[in-house]
């Protein structure tokens, strides 16, 4: 039983289609191969019953720039042999984020907490990166090798990555809010040449020195490969400081070793479509973290997410708040390839107050809003209304991911943010660094869903024994080899036997996600109900812990509960195999967790959902840790509670919560 409703409240449609991407792209599919896709649903079936032509045409129609035609677009090999996509082409991703070279268009707005706004044209932007490429041949970066970033997001960040994608080398950032832990866990796993970083940051209205973090990393880094690392002056100017870090330089005085004539443009090194252009990484809040070698033909995913399901054109304005450290920050960068001039904001989004983030989309113009569903939950507890304050007229899209977009917030973004505008809860992960079901222009808005599966994702929900099931939870799959798999695990075997174990073993010859999903059969809307690893399981009834937070967010935030866990505890009594349903409530100052809510909550549950959910206990804790990206942590509070220690990493935003999960005495197991 699910209390997700198989006819949910529609909160917006659009008025017309006619003129928009995705229809145009469904006319010219229909013409050119003499068929009759009357609508979405037909031409996202037609898209995955026909692969490769479908991906043709997404390259021929997005204007991809290569030097080099393919000749196969797919590899003839199963999914779990990680087939090659678009062999015998010839492309460069900086190229084509850079081919606007408009004088006058801006490509870049850089802003933040104490920050005077600064913009660069596509034209300034393409010196910059000129300049800055030539550095690094200079300096010897080569093709395949590794430039790392421990960077605020700015635009140097944005120009490094472009420039060093430029010359064929790989793309690597974590975001200043790393610990050094973090931080290493990562770079050292993959040793980059290059590592750019910053010399302070502002926060929460202070300021942070980052030298002292960043000297402990160089230290460490420079034994494991790393010749030069460029310091950005993100915070006032750069002093004597930088001449305790090793192997350090001004980004200024690095730059300016790139100087040349200006007819000498930039020498964009032309690769395979599967050449490695970004490592992401996973995170680690239980060990340490997975590099995901992603290709360069990535921009082909997103530009269809852009242009495709977002409509996004050279004259939209488009924010993510991001930092470089998720997969958000990539995918927002990528709006360069559509020639849209994209927003970069560092710093706290309430500081100094919650209005910030929308005087900022007020006073750019800022037609696409990205965020987290985190923001949005936090806007609404600040009980802060932006439709009361600003004028959002241009605003016509606001995205949401990192965690499910709950139903309440649906509402909170039409009544209190604007009732005229796409709500995009967009689902995928670093694992891809783009969708697997996301916003769609063309189509309606239903309360509490992701408006649809990504055209080209053969995307399903299969129950334990890998059958597809409609209007029940069950496991995300993707059935059909899709060009944003990861090429490879960094240090992975030969056979890549760590990526085949993550995400090609639990079902055969099929990319198994990690997610919990709901797929409407009504909508063919998205519902996510939380990770797979961390789905709930007592007496072999599988369901996702998203359906007990939306429980809890809906009726029990007015009785004090500010947030809320949910995991599985393992048991083994009597030599039975088992697992009970733990509930956490983070409870409001003089607010408590007594007898009366406890029986509350349970009986919500029982009704709305079914007994299995009841948890077996609910708890109130101090603290729920989340990741430096607002995700909660489930998996590493599940193993603690069933017995196996923790060793918490750097992604965890608030490590110390942990210990809270310890020797907590109503789970003492009886064996």
């Amino acid at each position: 039983m699910s209390s997700i409703p198989l006819k949910p409240v529609e909160l917006w449609r659009p008025k017309d289609i006619s003129n928009t991407e995705i229809e145009n792209f469904r006319i010219k599919v229909n013409k050119k191969y003499n068929i009759e896709l009357e609508n979405y649903q037909q031409l996202w079936q037609w898209s995955v019953d026909n692969i490769q032509e479908f991906w043709a045409e997404v390259w021929d129609y997005t204007k991809i720039i290569y030097s080099v035609p393919y000749q196969q677009v797919l590899e003839d090999k199963p999914m779990d042999q990680i087939p090659a996509w678009f062999l015998g082409a010839k492309l460069n991703f900086a190229e084509n984020l850079l081919w606007c070279r408009d004088k006058n268009r801006v490509a870049l707005i850089s802003t933040g907490e104490r920050r005077l706004q600064t913009s660069i044209t596509y034209y300034e932007l393409y010196v910059l990166v000129n300049k800055l490429s030539r550095a690094l041949r200079k300096m010897g970066v080569n093709k395949g090798d590794r430039v790392g970033a421990y960077i605020s997001n700015c635009s140097e960040a944005v120009i490094a990555m472009l420039a060093t994608t430029s010359v064929g080398a790989i793309w690597s950032s974590t975001s200043t809010d790393f610990g050094v832990t973090g931080v290493l866990d990562r770079f050292c796993q993959i040793r980059p040449k290059v590592l750019f970083s910053v010399n302070s940051i502002i926060y929460n209205d202070k300021e942070h020195n980052h030298i002292d973090k960043l000297k402990i990393v160089v230290e460490k880094l420079k034994n494991e490969g790393l010749e030069k690392v460029v310091v950005i002056p993100f915070v006032g100017k750069i002093g004597e400081e930088i001449n305790d870090i090793p192997l350090a330089s001004s980004w200024n005085e690095f730059i300016s070793q790139g100087e040349g004539t200006e007819e000498e443009g930039i020498q964009f090194e032309q690769l395979p479509f599967d050449h490695p252009v970004y490592i992401l990484f996973s995170s680690g809040t239980t060990g340490k973290p997975k590099c995901l070698v992603h290709r360069s033909g990535l921009l082909l995913q997103h530009k269809k997410e852009h242009i495709l399901h977002g409509n996004m054109t050279k004259d939209d304005i488009f924010f993510y708040y991001t930092t470089t450290g998720w997969m958000m920050w990539n995918w927002l960068v990528a709006g360069l390839s559509v020639g849209s001039s994209i927003v970069l904001y560092d710093g706290s989004p309430f500081k100094p107050s919650p209005s910030t983030l929308w005087e900022l989309t007020e006073k750019l113009g800022i037609t696409i809003f990205g965020t987290s569903a985190k923001y949005i939950q936090s806007l609404e507890d600040a009980e802060y209304k932006p439709k009361r304050h600003h004028n959002l007229n241009k605003l016509r899209m606001i995205l949401s991911t990192g965690s499910p977009l709950k139903s309440e917030s649906f509402d909170f973004v039409y009544k209190e943010i604007k009732d005229d505008l796409v709500l995009g809860s967009i689902t995928g992960g670093t694992d891809i660094c783009s969708l697997f079901a996301g916003h769609n222009i063309s189509l309606p808005v239903y309360r509490g869903e992701i408006q649809c599966i990504c055209l080209g994702m053969k995307v399903e929900a299969w129950n334990g024994q890998g059958n597809p099931v409609y209007g029940q939870s069950a496991d995300l799959v993707c059935t059909k080899p899709f060009p944003c798999m990861p090429v490879y695990f960094w240090n992975d075997t030969p056979s890549r036997d760590l990526y085949r174990s993550a995400y090609l073993s639990t079902y055969n010859e099929v990319w198994y996600h990690g997610d919990f999903i709901f797929i409407n059969p009504n909508t063919r809307g998205v519902v996510m109900l939380g990770r797979s690893d961390g789905t709930l399981n007592p007496g072999g009834v599988r369901f996702g812990s998203a359906e007990i937070y939306n429980i809890i967010d809906e009726y029990f935030r007015k009785d004090g509960v500010i947030d809320s866990l949910v995991v599985g505890q393992k048991t083994n009594i009597n030599n039975n195999e088992g697992e009970r349903v733990v509930l956490f409530l983070k409870m409001r100052y003089k607010h408590k967790c007594d007898k009366e809510l406890v029986e509350n909550i349970k009986k919500k549950i029982r009704d709305q959902l079914s007994p299995r959910h009841v948890p077996t206990f609910i708890l109130s804790i101090d603290d729920i840790p989340y990741t430096i990206n607002g995700k909660k942590v489930e998996l590493a509070v599940k193993r603690i509670i069933s017995g196996e220690p923790v060793i918490p990493s750097g992604t965890i935003a608030n490590p110390e919560s942990l210990k809270l999960y310890y020797n907590i005495p109503q789970l003492k197991l009886k064996l």
